[in-house]
């Protein structure tokens, strides 16, 4: 991976600091409902207020069409100074005459929120008099929104040609666990990739196919593959329009010599709800009534012994319905052992998407990986090996 430029690099005492961070947060009735994303980008905004700078937050917040008190940055700010235990002024705009007053009365080590940059439709479109705008207002640009890194808008990328650009410290963070993971990793990597649909995860499989050791297919997904294999699934949610596609990926894994690990058992029920009668079959004995919900014991005990033997793994999706029991026992077991095995020494393991922080906060591993991302779009398009615009303009040419 091409470096690229931290806050260890950046001077910023006395200097009109511009941090991009996602603070596009869940909120519930006016209040912010879940604060991860404001406490990983307090490090950041506290070491630059401390180092003194003038610290600015830029965000989007949800999808406004134009101006609207709903989609208002203020309630985020407020958050933000509970989470810093420090005040946070706020701008009623992000460029302007009421961004440049706020600005202008700052002092060293004085935090600021500029109004939700998507108020403005020349954000998303990366406008370049827009970009100069904001511009405007700071010295320096620091990103530390690795969740919108795969947007090229004027607060994202845009800044990146017209500011010194840095990362900040959670940016850094995903980086240099990301690059970890695949960039030069300690082999040999497995990669486990669940979820419902191989048609979202075509671009995923096939990079991770030049880039792992051992591919462990789980969740929906795998159907499809038993099918292509001839196998029938009863009832399971398969992409059957998708057999030849699926065949042409085991095709190119075994041309590859690449490992691919199917299930080869499956937990069945009759219905799609929490404790539906089920029981564990052989991956070739679904019933024409059932659906496969979950891999079986067997299949966990095999997926198990490969993560004993690799030195990497990186996660994207579950291999069961885990938001209801007891579907959620194959990934809950696997994700307990990559937890085992991290805490050990033994495997450096990196787990993102939404699905799965989900997953691995049900099995309560969470905490005990390497690291977890967060940022979702971002994160695929990264597995998927395609350059993210927020991330190319950091580095270091």
């Amino acid at each position: 991976m091409a470096s690229f430029r931290t806050l260890d690099q950046a001077d910023v005492k006395g200097k009109r600091v511009l941090v991009r961070l996602d603070l596009n947060v869940p909120m519930d009735n006016g209040k912010v409902a879940d604060a991860t994303r404001i406490a990983r980008a307090a490090p950041t905004i506290i070491e630059l207020a401390d180092k003194g700078a003038k610290v600015i937050l830029l965000s989007h917040f949800g999808r406004p069409k134009g101006r609207d008190p709903k989609e208002s940055l203020r309630p985020v700010a407020e958050e933000v100074a509970r989470v810093l235990k420090r005040p946070v002024a706020f701008a009623d705009d992000c460029i302007g005459e009421a961004a440049e007053k706020a600005v202008a009365a700052m002092k060293a080590g004085d935090v600021l929120c500029l109004e939700n940059t998507r108020f403005h439709k020349e954000e998303e479109k990366n406008d370049p008099a827009f970009v100069d705008a904001l511009a405007k207002l700071g010295d320096i640009w620091v990103a530390d929104a690795f969740s919108a890194a795969h947007r090229a808008h004027a607060s994202t990328e845009g800044l990146g040609h017209k500011l010194p650009a840095y990362a900040g410290r959670s940016m850094q963070a995903e980086l240099e666990a990301l690059g970890k993971a695949l960039e030069a990793p300690t082999r040999p990597v497995a990669a486990i990739v669940g979820g419902a649909k191989i048609s979202t995860k075509l671009d995923l499989l096939g990079n991770l196919l030049n880039k792992v050791d051992v591919l462990i297919i789980g969740g929906a997904m795998a159907n499809t593959f038993l099918a292509a294999q001839g196998k029938a699934v009863g009832k399971s949610l398969a992409e059957m329009d998708l057999l030849a596609t699926a065949r042409d990926i085991l095709a190119k894994a075994r041309q590859m010599n690449k490992e691919i690990v199917l299930p080869v058992d499956l937990v069945v029920a009759e219905k799609f709800e929490a404790n539906a009668p089920s029981r564990a079959v052989d991956a070739d004995h679904i019933g024409t009534t059932e659906m496969a919900l979950d891999i079986g014991p067997q299949s966990v005990a095999h997926i198990v012994s490969v993560l004993a033997r690799v030195k990497t793994l990186v996660w994207n999706g579950p291999f069961g319905a885990f938001e209801m029991k007891p579907f959620d026992t194959g990934t809950v077991k696997v994700a307990e052992t990559a937890a085992e095995l991290t805490q050990a020494g033994k495997l450096v393991s990196i787990a993102g998407g939404g699905d799965t922080v989900a997953a691995m906060n049900v099995a309560g591993v969470a905490d005990r990986l390497t690291y977890i991302s967060t940022a979702g779009g971002a994160f695929l398009e990264w597995m998927e090996g395609k350059a993210l615009p927020g991330v190319e303009v950091l580095k270091i040419r």
